[in-house]
């Protein structure tokens, strides 16, 4: 099993544990939903989800996080997590994907987290943005990104023997994005522009029966890598490459020798035994949001495991009362 050894194998099914972790930070950062400050919403969820986090029986370390620990007083990369027994994990978080969705009142931000076997998460964090390519089981095999938009459009359609007009490619709107949205419009394909949150998005690309065949374009290293862990899970296809944003990135990855790069899923994610929590904090398409009554609040996540290929949907009805007590 990839990435795995007698020491990093994980015995107990972690991932409702994970969940708590979510939940906590969505139902904190919620509480910002349309006040305008994204700092509250982010420092929120980050509180909540570092407090469940550390009485989490393990030896965590951060991989993926809020940045360096100057930068981030908790939950920055390299931060150990739980309390020092095993299993001895890599993790992931990203405690508000769509920080702007929250703090403008906006569908479709999520809390999320990854976690699994220690050294099996490869994050190239010296480049921030990486073109992406993700789409699902059926139409894994026939995908490249380094071929043209066109290409792959039609190799989708022909895998899901569907006409390329029934296709729906997710780009964030971005400028960036110009060329290839033309590109996407020009072979018949249907788009559908996302303004922020696309580990959401990948996740909708590879599952089936979503709307979503592919998602293409620029986002987040990081949340490529969560991305690829969701893959792991659900079953599909990331395809990533560095996009470097001046001089400088386009050199350092030349020297490292992953300019032309392709970061496949196992790249990204070594290891078979794969745990992904996601809790939704504004409703979206994949997620219901915080719902607060009274002196309560429901929730909804989704969560995941690769070694059994489990995907549980889970709602839940959360007393505040007794949650600020603990």
């Amino acid at each position: 099993m990839a990435g795995l050894n007698n020491h990093t194998n994980l015995e107990r099914n972690i991932a409702l544990e994970l969940v708590r972790t979510t939940e906590a930070a969505a139902i904190a950062s919620a509480r910002y939903l349309g006040l305008g400050d994204k700092e509250k919403v982010d420092q929120a969820a980050v509180d909540a989800m570092r407090l469940v986090l550390g009485r989490i029986t393990m030896d965590g370390i951060v991989v993926i996080g809020e940045g360096v620990k100057d930068e981030a007083p908790m939950l920055y990369i390299g931060e150990k997590i739980g309390n020092g027994s095993s299993p001895y994990v890599d993790i992931a978080v990203d405690p508000v994907d769509g920080t702007n969705l929250v703090a403008k009142g906006l569908p479709g931000a999520i809390s999320a987290i990854v976690l699994s076997p220690r050294d099996t998460m490869n994050f190239p964090s010296q480049f921030v943005y990486m073109n992406k390519l993700v789409t699902g089981e059926d139409s894994k095999d026939c995908v490249n990104i380094d071929e043209p938009v066109a290409v792959n459009l039609k190799n989708i359609a022909k895998a899901k023997k569907t006409h390329i007009s029934e296709i729906t490619a997710v780009v964030l709107d971005r400028p960036r994005h110009e060329q290839l949205i033309t590109e996407i419009r020009e072979t018949g394909a249907r788009i559908k522009l996302i303004t922020d949150g696309d580990i959401s998005a990948a996740i909708h690309a590879a599952m089936s029966d979503t709307g979503v065949d592919v998602l293409m374009g620029i986002g987040g290293t990081p949340e490529g890598v969560i991305s690829a862990a969701a893959i792991k899970c659900i079953g599909g296809v990331i395809q990533g490459k560095i996009w470097p944003r001046n001089d400088s990135e386009l050199a350092k990855a030349k020297e490292a020798g992953v300019h032309d790069k392709v970061y496949t899923t196992d790249d990204l994610v070594n290891s078979d035994d794969v745990f992904l929590a996601v809790t939704g904090i504004s409703s979206g398409e994949l997620l219901a949001g915080v719902r607060y009554s009274g002196n309560t609040a429901q929730t909804q996540s989704l969560v995941m495991r690769s070694l059994s290929g489990t995907i549980r949907w889970i709602d839940a009805t959360h007393d505040l009362s007794k949650l600020d007590k603990i």
